[in-house]
């Protein structure tokens, strides 16, 4: 089989990298070795290379589960680029082009192959896969199987039964964000015999963390615009996605950036679809495009160069907030956030999960998770400590948030303590 020094070469010769990065390698070596593996990686530590390198030095097809039709031909095209036969059988392909790569596939002329969840438990997709010699199945963004992670998608449950369907073949899972909880429950769903499990940290130390309450000019609690204003102007020809809580807010905000000369766009799920594609092309091709979004951008977004994420409302919870602001400076290079809320925002997220159809169990986790970063936006003490420490990690004043660069005085303190202490809105 492969070992190592293989790998490294290929690296080398194929992506033209001359190592690995932290954890990269000792996770390439265990799926060479031919175990199961669930990996825990920061945002921008190179996750898509622990299967996509092995897949090169493999005899089988490796088949890859993504979550959106985007990230997978964003992914293909990159490796396409370095020269490997890589192809997604997805709904947006014609029918000449998915059949195309079907005959590729019996021809075993591909190395990987992206489908997503639904295609991939299709009785006639696993009969395909299964003719094609499937030899690794890798699954990304795998927080989506457990309904304890911020992101559950039911489609994702089927991928159990398609792995054991596949011949309970070699499985790989990634994901940036999975606490405890959450990777249990990727293992008792994902795969059959324990994986080896990786959590490689979840710090980002080039990532200044900022929490502000929401304020008008005078000083009175508000929406922010003021703020956000502050903080774009601060940063004229940078890249940066503001995240709203609404479709209305992200036109809005959009619009008054752009009337005071900024080069912002907004993207939500309401928009034509061509003017949403325009919108993302403009941000991945053009320098100091600011995108004013719902959640529904970031996914599969690969732009390095994003210097800066600014949520204008509170987001869902901590897995969340930590996975947005991962979309900024995946160059290594320094990257400011800002998180702005009120006591609005708490209770709205409060209400959201009062009233979702979620299990009774299910609303107790997310109020936890709401409760766990609002405690985080409240407290006077490190931001990333409390960060950190939400996943399970010690680490020491970072020197880089914003309470450590400006300690609070003791009237900030005071009303810290006083908020944790009053009743919880309903």
């Amino acid at each position: 089989m492969p070992d190592l020094a293989a790998a490294r070469n290929a690296l080398r010769s194929t992506f033209g990298f001359e190592d690995f990065r932290p954890g990269q390698g000792a996770i390439i070596e265990t799926v060479l070795a031919g175990a199961d593996v669930l990996a825990i990686m920061p945002t921008g530590s190179g996750k898509s290379l622990c299967y996509q390198l092995p897949a090169l030095l493999r005899d089988d097809l490796t088949v890859v589960v993504s979550p959106l039709i985007a990230l997978m031909r964003n992914q293909v095209a990159q490796l396409r680029s370095h020269g490997i036969a890589a192809a997604s059988l997805n709904s947006a392909n014609d029918f000449l082009e998915n059949r195309q790569i079907t005959e590729r596939l019996a021809g075993g002329g591909l190395r990987l192959v992206y489908v997503s969840p639904e295609r991939l438990a299709q009785p006639d997709t696993l009969a395909l896969l299964k003719r094609a010699k499937v030899g690794l199945l890798a699954v990304d963004e795998a927080h989506c199987i457990s309904q304890w992670g911020h992101a559950f998608r039911p489609e994702y449950l089927a991928l159990g039964a398609a792995q054991a369907a596949l011949g309970g073949v070699q499985t790989v899972a990634f994901t940036a964000t999975a606490d405890a909880a959450t990777r249990a429950d990727i293992v008792g769903k994902l795969f059959h015999r324990d994986p080896a499990v990786f959590v490689h940290g979840f710090d980002r130390p080039n990532l200044r963390l900022c929490v502000r309450a929401k304020t008008s000019r005078r000083g009175q609690m508000t929406s922010g615009l003021g703020q956000i204003t502050d903080f774009v102007r601060a940063r004229v020809g940078q890249s940066g996605i503001i995240y709203c809580g609404s479709r209305r807010k992200t036109e809005e905000i959009a619009d008054f950036l752009r009337a005071g000369g900024a080069n912002a766009r907004p993207y939500h799920a309401g928009l034509e679809p061509s003017l949403r594609s325009r919108h993302q092309d403009m941000f991945l091709r053009e320098d100091g495009v600011i995108i004013v979004a719902t959640i529904a951008f970031g996914l599969g977004i690969d732009k390095p160069d994003v210097r800066f994420v600014l949520h204008a409302d509170l987001p869902a919870n901590i897995e969340s907030y930590y996975h947005e602001i991962g979309r900024a400076g995946r160059d290594g290079l320094p990257a400011d956030t800002l998180t702005l809320f009120g006591a609005g925002d708490i209770r709205l997220r409060r209400m959201q999960i009062a009233q979702s159809k979620a299990s009774d169990a299910q609303k107790d986790i997310d109020r936890k998770r709401l409760d766990a970063l609002v405690t985080l936006c409240e407290s006077t003490h490190c931001r990333r400590q409390n960060l950190l420490a939400y996943f399970g990690e010690a680490a020491p004043p970072c020197g880089n948030c914003d309470i450590c660069l400006e300690p609070p005085g003791w009237w900030r303190r005071w009303r810290a303590l006083w908020r944790r202490r009053r009743p919880v809105p309903p």
